[in-house]
């Protein structure tokens, strides 16, 4: 079997195995935490692990995408449903406005920039009050198919929805990805991640590429965005902040930043820790920043990609 269906097909059987593991509904709002995460972290291996770029603000697209869900049914009236396309659409057209002239910025310039990114959108979700409401946050619109769906015996309340919806969402998001990787674009992105001069050498369009990625990964963020303002049904600014960037790049570099599974593993392990290291209480940050410093110290590659090798050195 090729990679790309191993990778769904896990993808795939952790979404549906998990709940058979899950003593209580509480295990279901992890889970669906962990494929938004996931999602997110997925948009973060386009952009860093096939194309090479590095991103400090994607967090920015995730408010911008969690606030279209607030803000537009009830300035445009539309149904938070296509509020969430309508944000994905808002995110990919400033990534492309602000991604031309940033791209052409490398190394920590290019980080430094994007920081600046999600800054900004963090502030204006903060400052502009009249809009947003401010620090407080905004509710977020029901969904308003209650009615219809519990005619077929689906409660939109239930965590148990909302595991399975962000699951199916996740492997779609994953499948797309995969394809990305391996089409003519994505050996493209793979090459220009490898040598920017060579790529040039060949023929490749480095800038539109670096450009397609950036916008790509601007929508899968706006996405996680959106999904878990809908499954919260509440949004506050942190979505947009600096600390929420920093947690996607650094999941996707846990896992595996080239690996779409491997940033999934990622994003569980970095989701799921907090919650068991609260039993170390005033110790729970030290504790994982002691984790994830020897993760990056012993396993550089990524978690995944080193069990993976390990396993297969002592198969041989």
């Amino acid at each position: 079997m090729r990679a790309k269906h191993v990778t769904l097909l896990v993808l795939a059987a952790i979404v549906i195995a998990s709940p058979f593991f899950f003593p209580s509904n509480y295990y279901y709002r992890v889970g669906s935490l962990i494929f938004v995460n996931g999602l997110a972290v997925t948009g973060i291996v386009i952009l860093t692990g096939y194309a090479g770029q590095i991103s400090l603000g994607h967090a920015g697209f995730a408010g911008i995408g969690a606030y279209a869900c607030a803000l537009a049914p009830i300035h445009l009236g539309l149904h938070p449903g296509l509020a969430a396309i309508l944000g994905a659409v808002v995110s990919g057209a400033i990534a492309w406005l602000i991604g031309r002239p940033v791209l052409r910025l490398k190394g920590y310039y290019l980080a430094v920039a994007t920081l600046g990114l999600g800054i900004l959108v963090s502030m204006i979700l903060a400052n502009e009050a009249w809009l947003t409401r401010g620090p407080d946050g905004i509710e977020v619109p029901d969904l308003g198919l209650n009615d219809a769906l519990e005619a077929i015996g689906i409660d939109l309340s239930n965590p148990q929805f909302w595991y399975f919806f962000s699951g199916l969402v996740l492997v779609l998001g994953a499948w797309v990805a995969l394809n990305l990787h391996n089409s003519p674009t994505g050996r493209a992105l793979r090459a220009l991640h490898g040598s920017e001069i060579a790529a040039r050498t060949v023929g490749i369009d480095v800038a539109r590429l670096k450009l397609q990625a950036f916008v790509i990964s601007a929508v899968y963020a706006s996405l996680s965005g959106s999904l878990l303002a809908l499954q919260n049904k509440f949004v506050t600014p942190d979505v947009a902040g600096f600390m929420h960037s920093i947690e996607m790049v650094t999941m996707a570099v846990l896992g595996g930043a080239a690996s779409v599974l491997g940033a999934f593993f990622g994003a569980a392990i970095l989701t799921t820790l907090p919650q068991v290291l609260t039993v170390f209480q005033e110790y729970e940050q030290i504790m994982l920043g002691l984790v994830m410093m020897l993760c990056m110290i012993f396993m550089r590659d990524g978690l995944l990609p080193s069990i993976l090798r390990a396993l297969r050195g002592r198969d041989k």
